[in-house]
């Protein structure tokens, strides 16, 4: 196993619940499994996955990578987990010279995937402006950042964006903003502003809460829950209708792909979005939503949020959906 180390910057600055973010540092991961190489990406990320020292320290400390992630030596270290079994994972179907996704289950053959576009907590014409640019750009679905400003005024922005963008599925993204009472109030308004799905109303540990805003005609999703609970203490709080799944925070494509299968087996939903990732690990996303028959938007346009990337060419954006690379091209090169 090698390790590369890498630091990419960001296009600007994010704002999270750990600091200031300006780079996405992390390990480029590569393995040799019976004569052929794959390729894999560790970066961590504060309040989702290990530390950046624990992620190395983790890496570092594996001796056999099939072996490290079929047990339980990583089970603290969910970035450096993904960047071993993503690794892995693009070996084994390289060597057949066959899709990722098709290994990792999928059936059915897969130019692209849908994706949803992400507005930020702009002004209501920003707001409205974005929100037709992304519609005319062909995105299926708009995602809209709404909790940190009052709810009159997010309500205005949302209903701007309707009034734009009448056929666009809507979702709302409050991370955590709002009491369980001031959700109970919003979710009819929503409802009648063709809002159709609100992520993380709540704050993570409130699965109960959660679970008492189903069934008000908006589906609830769950994003930092999944992370801080895993996903059979979600379904047995009947807490979702839907889970983000971050593969980086969850340990790997091969472990959000089990979380999928739990989720519609629970008779609910998921999707797959990332954690700000390089090129790597966004194109094992692309890959890992690719093999999930009949998946909604996903949140992979993220690429611009980076300032640079050298694989950024890599599974492009075109008509609200990203490209899946074929055959022996699972993973990008330099």
């Amino acid at each position: 196993m090698d390790l590369e180390p890498f630091s990419l910057p960001l296009s600007q600055p994010l704002e999270t619940a750990a600091g200031r973010l300006e780079t996405r540092a992390g390990f480029v991961v590569r393995v040799t499994i019976d004569g052929t190489e794959g390729i894999g990406e560790a970066t961590p990320l504060s309040g989702w996955t290990e530390s950046y020292g624990a992620c190395e320290r983790a890496l570092r400390s594996v001796e056999d990578p099939r072996s490290a992630i079929e047990g339980d030596a990583l089970i603290d270290a969910p970035a450096a987990r993904h960047g071993l079994s993503l690794s892995v994972l693009d070996a084994e179907p390289r060597a057949a010279e066959r899709p990722l996704y098709r290994h990792l289950g999928g059936i059915d053959r897969r130019k692209s995937v849908p994706v949803n576009a992400t507005i930020g907590d702009g002004t209501l014409e920003e707001t409205a402006s974005a929100a037709a640019a992304a519609t005319a750009a062909g995105y299926p679905a708009i995602k809209l950042k709404v909790g940190a400003r009052h709810p009159e005024e997010d309500l205005g922005r949302i209903e701007s964006v309707r009034k734009r963008c009448p056929d666009v599925e809507l979702r709302v993204d409050a991370n955590g903003a709002w009491s369980v009472e001031t959700a109970l109030e919003l979710l009819p308004k929503f409802a009648d502003l063709g809002v159709d799905v609100i992520e993380q109303p709540l704050s993570a540990d409130e699965l109960s809460g959660h679970a008492r805003l189903r069934d008000r005609g908006i589906e609830i999703a769950i994003d930092e829950g999944l992370a801080e609970h895993g996903p059979e203490a979600i379904f047995a709080a009947d807490a979702a209708d839907l889970l983000v799944c971050k593969p980086m925070a969850l340990g790997g494509v091969d472990r959000a792909r089990d979380v999928i299968r739990s989720a519609r087996a629970d008779g609910a939903d998921a999707l797959v979005t990332t954690t700000i990732d390089g090129a790597i690990a966004r194109v094992g996303a692309v890959h890992l939503a690719a093999s999930v028959p009949g998946i909604r938007a996903c949140g992979l346009a993220t690429a611009g949020m980076l300032g640079s990337d050298l694989r950024s060419d890599i599974a492009p954006i075109e008509d609200g959906s990203i490209a899946v690379p074929q055959g022996k091209g699972n993973i990008p090169r330099r």
